[in-house]
């Protein structure tokens, strides 16, 4: 029996380019408030959805329209306000930052100084997770368009995209098999390729349908 290969966990490049971002029904709609800039009402937009939704992908799409800068939650502290408000700027995943304050700070100066604003989230403003009445009345005035979870059609390309960034030759019947048996959410895409891409090097053979059955026969039983 030949030797198990160990997957290292090696972190693979990612496409933020236009041409790659699929485009569905569930998210057009976002993909088209990213087009609108710079007319955004006061310069200032905000995406939510499910993590692994695009919302990364289209603020690098607007980063590249609007020479942005593209920040995490962590990055918006008391201290950095001034600098992050320089110039247009996304914060990715606000709805997790530390310092309500701050990010009411840095919303209040993104205005002053006439720049554009794009904050990414998973839920709605009005339910982000602030006890600042300030800050969540500004948030709840903000334009918002949320990105929905994938339908089959989306969910098929999204899987042939994952596998093709992973360098992975697979078969559209692996794909078929895969859709309707799966989670229908990007995460769940995102979770199905990484095991399928581990498996297959751990037992040197290539991503079918019956890797794929062996593996989801396995998380039932588990």
């Amino acid at each position: 029996m030949a030797p198990k290969q160990l997957s290292l966990g090696l972190s693979l490049p990612t496409s933020w380019a236009r041409e790659d971002f699929l485009v569905a029904d569930g998210n057009a709609d976002a993909l088209g408030w990213i087009d609108r800039w710079p007319g955004w009402p006061n310069g200032i937009l905000v995406l939510y959805g499910p993590p692994g939704s695009g919302k990364t992908h289209l603020a690098h799409i607007w980063a590249a329209q609007a020479g942005a800068r593209i920040v995490g939650a962590e990055a918006v502290t008391a201290g950095n306000v001034d600098a992050l408000a320089q110039g247009p700027l996304c914060v990715d995943d606000a709805d997790g930052v530390a310092d309500p304050a701050a990010l009411f700070h840095l919303i209040n100066l993104i205005r002053e100084r006439g720049h554009s604003l794009l904050l990414t989230g998973s839920a709605p403003p009005a339910q982000w997770p602030y006890a600042l009445p300030d800050l969540m009345s500004r948030l709840k005035a903000m334009p918002a368009q949320g990105i929905a979870e994938p339908d089959d059609a989306l969910l098929g390309a999204v899987l042939v995209k994952l596998f093709a960034d992973r360098q992975l030759a697979v078969g559209e019947e692996v794909v078929k098999y895969l859709v309707p048996r799966i989670e229908r959410s990007f995460h769940a895409a995102r979770h199905w390729v990484a095991a399928l891409d581990a498996a297959a090097l751990a037992e040197s053979r290539a991503v079918t349908v019956a890797l794929a059955r062996k593996l989801l026969e396995q998380q039932i039983s588990a």
